[in-house]
């Protein structure tokens, strides 16, 4: 009898989230848990993602016999054929080679994958961009991250670059972004960017709840939800500045691709709801030949923090 189960997970620079699928692609089980990553040690990551899966082997109380494959989203530039992490972010990985430590570790065939780029084919694949050919997906959390899905293939360009929607400028006099250029769409719309607005603002001497939230680092998304919500003039700002800046960015990639879809995603589209989806629509028209975005949608993820670890389950073979 075939292997019955796939494990997934969604690697990243705070969390690690891995769940088990069963043949009919439904998730049994579930687990979170910090990556600390401490920007140095690639086989501290490396033992925290095989305790991951171990725990839920364990957890889950599937034979290992019956385990078909692992699979995985990541951030950063990873080429998907040979599983190597060219570079990334948030981990301490450079040119490093993942795939054969844990194929050594579970006697299984290992996928891995750009976060981003999965998360997008996840939705195209079980969620909101179903059925579905030419998706933009541009998913807004600590930074921003795309995914393109173009005659209903994952388009990864050139050693796997493709789609960093987020550094594509808009203001060349705009602020600094971590990539080293200015006026990114990242800097103005992701949570770094949203930070580094409200901590102007209160060095400006104005009051805000979210003060205490910036200090030491980005927001927490329900952190913005809740000033947001309660009337925050700040909060708001910073809200309204993304948004008109992803009404402009998406704009011009609906200008280039004519996708069927652009597909919002991420952790703070999820907090938020359907407030940053509404402000983008108000706006995008202005920045989209007529012609063009009559035939495109706009949406929002379904699958949540699912989305990644459905991407993962798409690309196994």
């Amino acid at each position: 009898m075939a292997a019955k189960y796939n494990i997934c997970l969604d690697i990243g620079g705070t969390k690690t989230l891995g769940a088990v699928f069963d043949k009919d692609k439904n998730i049994i089980c579930k687990i979170k848990k910090k990556t600390k990553s401490n920007g140095e040690n690639s086989s501290n990551i490396e033992d925290i993602i095989i305790s991951v899966v171990e725990e839920l082997i364990e957890e889950s109380g599937i034979k290992r016999s019956d385990l078909n494959a692992v699979s995985a989203g990541a951030p950063g530039v990873i080429d998907q054929e040979s599983g190597i992490v060219y570079f990334s972010p948030n981990l301490p990985w450079r040119n490093y080679d993942i795939r054969s430590p844990m194929i050594k570790r579970f006697n299984v065939p290992f996928y891995i994958g750009n976060d981003v780029n999965i998360g997008v084919l996840g939705e195209y694949t079980y969620g909101a961009a179903k059925g579905y050919k030419n998706i933009v997906g541009l998913f807004v959390g600590t930074g921003i991250g795309g995914g393109l899905i173009l005659n209903g293939k994952l388009y990864t360009g050139n050693e796997f670059k493709a789609a960093e929607y987020g550094h594509m400028v808009l203001n060349s006099e705009g602020p600094l972004c971590n990539c080293g250029q200015r006026g990114c769409l990242e800097s103005f719309s992701s949570k770094q960017g949203m930070t580094a607005y409200v901590r102007e603002q209160v060095q400006r001497g104005r009051t805000t709840q979210m003060k205490e939230a910036v200090e030491k680092g980005v927001f927490k998304s329900k952190k913005l939800k809740v000033a947001y919500n309660s009337g925050d003039e700040i909060a708001k700002e910073a809200v309204d500045r993304a948004c008109h800046y992803l009404a402009i960015g998406s704009g011009n990639l609906v200008n280039i691709f004519s996708p069927d879809l652009v597909l919002f995603g991420g952790g703070i589209i999820e907090s938020m709801g359907d407030i940053f989806l509404e402000k983008i629509l108000s706006e995008v028209d202005k920045y989209c030949m007529p012609s063009i975005r009559n035939t495109v949608e706009f949406k929002n993820a379904s699958l949540g923090d699912d989305s990644i670890l459905y991407g993962a389950l798409s690309i196994i073979k």
